[in-house]
Order: C-alpha cells, then structure tokens, then sequence
C-alpha cells in the first residue's frame, strides 16, 4: 500500500458513520425544535469526525506502547504494530488531530455563541477538552482507562449524552431535560458497536491485561450485555415518544428494530472472532439508521 492509503487505514473511515450518528440525531432534535443552525451542525459533525480520527490514532500508537495489539489479536491490522507507521510518526499524527479537533471546536463555538456567549463557551471549551483527552487517554495514557472496562461509560457520555444534547444546545441554546432519552438511545447503541469490538478482541485484550467489559464478563455474559444495550436503547426510545409524541410519524423508528434485532441475534450466535469483524460495520451502520429514522419522525 502506498503511505496515503496506509494512513488512510488507520484512520479506520468506517468508523467515522458512528461519530456523525450523535450530530446527525442533535441536528434532528434541533430542527424539530424549530432552530437549525447549519453552519453549527456542520462544523460540530467536522469536529466528531477529527475527534474519532484522533481516537482511532491514538488507539493505534496506545496499544501498541502497551501490547493489547499482537499476533493473536482478531482484528485488523495496525499501523504501529505492522511496521508501516513508526510509534513517533503515530504520536505526531494524534498531535495534529488534537489541534485540529480544537480548532474546529473552537470554530463551533464562535458560531454558536460569538464574543456574548462567554460563560457557555467556556463550558463547552471544557467538554471539548474533556472529550479530546477521553479521545486519547483510551489507551494512550500511562493509565488507560479502556483497559480497566471504563470505555463503555465514556461512549456512552461522549457518543450519547454530551454529543446529542451538545449539538442540540449549540443550536437551539435552551435544554429540554427529555432528550436525555434519545441521547442516552444513540450512545448505547455506540457502546454496543464497541462491545462487539471488545468480543472479538476477548482473548487477545485478556493476555494483553485489558480487562475490557467482556473479558470482565466472559463472552456469554457479553453476549447477553450486548441485547441489553440494544434492549435499554429501544427502550428509551419508547418512552420518549410516549411521553413527547404528538402523531404516528415519531414512531418511524420502528422500521429499524428489525436490524436492530438482526443485530443482537448475529452477535449472540457468532463466536469466530474474523466473522465479529463485519459485524462491527453492521453495528455502526444500524445505529446511524435508527438515529436516522428516528431523527425524521421527529419532524414529520
């Protein structure tokens, strides 16, 4: 491969869908709320995307410096650990995405808020630094939290809560408490795309001392966590049009439970950890279709 695509690689683009689905569902949330900002929404997807490219890279070079990747590990080669890309090279690359990710946020909030919004951007200039060091302190850090099964939570707040519930403020500059419920749906569908991840990877992270959720768990136990996730996300889904619902169209969300469930039932059944590997785009790809199903019925 040519160093271009190389780099490309392992930037990981098929994770970038899972990245946008957050922005996608807080624009939706916004626009059903009468207040679109486009040139926010655009530049805040802008900003998912260098964040999670700053996380792929940074996963790259953290676990490599700290052996979870190794020939036994399931899943797609790296950078680092094939020799394509040198450690110091991987570390300059996660260097430049954190300064793009601040330059785009910053970006964002200048829109948003412009010079009178003071007191929010700062409170969105700490978010946004909390999200890039979640990005890279993965497993990038002298103390990874990925590797004590803290990576779960941190999905669920960066790709649920603070992303949903971000996108929709920047935009409409009020709360609406109830969005917790969608928000917390799309981020634990994240967290169930990173749970196949960690499946597959079961026995690998094991010798590597990542004590991820499934090797907490042992792979039956994560296959069960894997329908709650699923479960816990429709569940909240319900219950927010239950309680927000003014027609039949903020139920065209269903059209998506049958992936959904498609979904759940493949991970239980398959145990060939290359097989997991498809099924990690499958999981990106479902979410962002019932973030977007969602999303519409909520204008319609």
């Amino acid at each position: 491969m040519s160093k271009t695509q190389i780099w490309i690689d392992a930037m990981r683009p098929r994770t970038l869908p899972l990245a946008l689905a957050c922005i996608i569902l807080g624009t939706f949330l916004a626009a059903a709320a009468g207040s679109v900002n486009w040139p926010v929404a655009i530049l805040a997807g802008l900003t998912a995307v260098n964040l999670q490219i700053l996380s792929n890279l940074a996963n790259d070079y953290g676990d490599s410096i700290h052996g979870a990747d190794h020939i036994e590990r399931a899943g797609p080669k790296r950078a680092v650990q094939s020799g394509q890309v040198t450690a110091a090279e991987m570390k300059r690359a996660v260097i430049i995405f954190v300064l793009l990710s601040a330059i785009t946020g910053l970006g964002t909030l200048w829109l948003a808020f412009g010079a009178q919004g003071l007191l929010w951007a700062l409170i969105f200039l700490v978010l946004g630094g909390a999200a890039i060091w979640a990005a890279v302190s993965y497993t990038a850090s002298s103390k990874p939290y990925g590797y004590v099964g803290l990576g779960d939570l941190f999905v669920l707040i960066f790709f649920g809560w603070a992303g949903v519930l971000g996108t929709y403020f920047l935009q409409v500059q009020q709360w609406d408490w109830r969005l917790i419920l969608p928000a917390t749906s799309c981020g634990l569908l994240a967290v169930a795309v990173l749970n196949v991840n960690n499946i597959r990877d079961i026995d690998s992270d094991r010798q590597a001392g990542k004590h991820s959720i499934p090797v907490r768990l042992g792979p039956e136990r994560a296959r069960t966590y894997h329908w709650i996730l699923l479960g816990t996300a429709v569940f909240c889904a319900i219950l927010y049009v239950f309680l927000n619902g003014v027609g039949l169209g903020q139920w065209l969300f269903v059209l998506a439970l049958p992936l959904i469930w498609r979904n759940g039932t493949a991970v239980a059944h398959t145990y060939d950890p290359l097989l997991l590997n498809p099924l990690l785009k499958k999981t990106s790809l479902m979410t962002l279709a019932f973030v977007i199903v969602f999303g519409i019925g909520q204008i319609l």
